[in-house]
C-alpha cells in the first residue's frame, strides 16, 4: 500500500469516527437481573472488541448497559462502540485496511452485499447450526440472517407491521382472522358508515411495496425475489393479492398517509390502521384504547450482529462470537424488550413472563412470528419501485392487477439481469 493511499484511508476512518463519537451517547441505566452467562469460554489475554452499529436515542442507553455487563464478568474484553455516519462506506475502506470492527450491528437486508465484498464472514466454520438457530429464534429471524445457505449473522431484534384497532370503534365486531374475512369486514362497514374505512394503511394508493406486503405475503407469495434472482411477482398468489387491493379501494379512502391514519385511528374514522410499533407512542398520546391484530404476513425486518473479516483476522472470532450470542440470548433481550419496548428475536424471550404480559410485544411478537424476512440479497433493490407502482396501479384501477404485476416482473427481472 502507498503512503497516499494509507493516508487516505486514515484521514476516512478519522472523520467516521469523529462523526460517531458526535452521535452517541445516554445517563447508563442500572441492570434490574444479573447479566446473561455466555456459552463459550473466551480467551483469557486482554481484548478490545469493536462494533459499529446502528442503534440511537433512548435505545442506546439500555444497549450500552448491556455491554458493560459482559464487561464487568469479562475483564479481560473490553467493548468498543461506534457509529460511523456513512457505515457501508467506512466498511469498504477500513475492512481491507484491516482497521474494521470486529462485529457489525446492521439490518439483516446487509448481510447479501457485505457477504459479497467480502467484509463477513459466515457463522457455520465457527459452530453456530442451523439447528442452534432455529431452536433458539423466531422463523423470521432465523429466515433473515440465511443467505446462499450459509449463517452470515445472529438476530437480536424484529420489527414489522400488524393491526391496530380502536377498541372503542370495533365495539362488539367479531375480529376477522382471514384477509378475506377483512374485506368483507370492510365493504360492510363502508355500507353502513360511508364517510369512514374499517383499515388505514399509508401503502393504499401510495407506492410502497412494504406496507401493502402483508397482503401479497398472505396470499403465498414467499418474496417478491430470493436469493437467486427468481421474481414471484406474476404469480396467481400476487395477483390474488393485487384483487384484494383492487376491491379494498372500492370502500376506502382515496388518500391515505401515516398522518391521515393516525388522525383517522384517534378521530374514530378508520377502525384500524395497519402499522408498526414506532407508532404505539403516538397513538397512546391521542388516548386511543387499542389491541392489535395479526393478519396476512409482513415483511419482517431483522437487526442483527455479523462477525467480520477483521475479527478473524485479528484472532478475536471467538471472543467476537461469545459477545454476540450473549447479547441476542433471550435473557439479555427480554430485559432490552422491557427498556426499550422492541420485539426480541429470541423466542424465549418473547415468551418470557414479564414481555409476554406487554400486549404490543405480544401482539407484534405474534404478527412477526408468521411473517416474511426482509430480503438479504442485493437483487432486493430491483424489488421495491416496481412492486409498489404496480400497487399504485391496481389501486387506482389503471391497470388490472393482472397486468400491473406483469409488467413489475419484467422490470424486477430485467433490473436483475443488469446485476448479474
Amino acid at each position: 500500500m502507498n503512503a497516499m493511499k494509507r493516508a487516505l484511508i486514515a484521514m476516512f476512518l478519522a472523520a467516521a469516527m469523529l462523526l460517531a463519537a458526535c452521535g452517541g451517547g445516554g445517563q447508563t441505566a442500572q441492570p434490574t437481573t444479573a447479566p446473561a452467562q455466555p456459552t463459550t469460554a473466551p480467551a483469557a489475554q486482554q481484548v478490545t472488541i469493536r462494533i459499529w452499529h446502528q442503534w440511537d436515542g433512548a435505545y442506546l442507553t439500555a444497549i450500552e448497559q448491556a455491554f458493560r455487563d459482559y464487561e464487568a464478568s469479562h475483564p479481560n474484553v473490553k467493548i468498543d462502540l461506534s457509529k460511523p455516519e456513512d457505515v457501508s462506506n467506512a466498511l469498504n475502506v477500513a475492512i481491507p485496511a484491516g482497521e474494521g470492527p470486529d462485529i457489525i450491528g446492521w439490518a439483516n437486508d446487509q448481510i447479501g452485499q457485505q457477504a459479497l465484498v467480502g467484509n463477513i464472514v459466515a457463522l457455520n466454520d465457527y459452530g453456530i447450526t442451523e439447528d442452534f438457530l432455529r431452536s433458539t429464534y423466531e422463523p423470521a429471524a432465523v429466515n433473515g440472517v440465511i443467505w446462499q445457505d450459509k449463517i452470515w449473522a445472529l438476530p437480536e431484534t424484529q420489527e414489522g407491521i400488524a393491526l391496530i384497532y380502536n377498541k372503542k370503534v370495533i365495539g362488539d365486531m367479531k375480529l376477522p382472522s382471514t384477509l378475506d374475512e377483512l374485506l368483507q369486514m370492510a365493504k360492510d362497514y363502508r355500507a353502513a358508515n360511508p364517510d369512514k374505512t374499517l383499515v388505514c394503511n399509508q401503502g393504499f394508493g401510495g407506492s410502497d411495496a412494504y406496507h401493502v406486503a402483508p397482503i401479497y405475503f398472505g396470499y403465498g407469495v414467499p418474496s417478491y425475489v430470493d436469493d437467486e434472482g427468481k421474481v414471484y411477482v406474476n404469480t396467481p398468489e400476487m395477483i390474488k393479492g393485487g384483487e384484494w387491493l383492487a376491491e379494498m379501494s372500492k370502500v376506502s379512502f382515496s388518500e391515505q398517509s401515516y398522518d391521515i391514519c393516525k388522525a383517522a385511528l384517534a378521530e374514530g374514522k378508520a377502525a384500524m390502521w395497519w402499522t408498526g410499533p414506532w407508532a404505539i407512542a403516538g397513538i397512546e398520546q391521542d388516548g386511543v384504547d387499542y389491541g392489535i391484530l395479526p393478519l396476512g404476513k409482513p415483511f419482517v425486518g431483522i437487526k442483527t450482529l455479523m462477525l467480520t473479516r477483521n475479527a478473524v483476522e485479528r484472532g478475536n472470532a471467538e471472543v467476537a462470537l461469545d459477545i454476540m450470542k450473549y447479547f441476542t440470548s433471550a435473557e439479555v433481550q427480554a430485559k432490552l424488550a422491557l427498556t426499550n419496548k422492541t420485539v426480541p428475536a429470541a423466542t424465549a424471550a418473547l415468551k418470557n413472563p414479564e414481555v409476554a404480559a406487554l400486549p404490543t410485544l405480544a401482539g407484534f411478537g405474534a404478527a412477526l412470528n408468521a411473517g416474511v424476512p426482509m430480503a438479504n440479497t442485493p437483487y432486493a433493490s430491483a424489488q421495491w419501485g416496481p412492486v409498489g407502482d404496480a400497487s399504485v396501479a391496481i389501486w387506482t384501477g389503471t391497470q388490472t392487477p393482472a397486468d400491473a404485476l406483469a409488467a413489475a416482473a419484467k422490470a424486477i427481472e430485467d433490473a436483475i439481469k443488469q446485476m448479474k
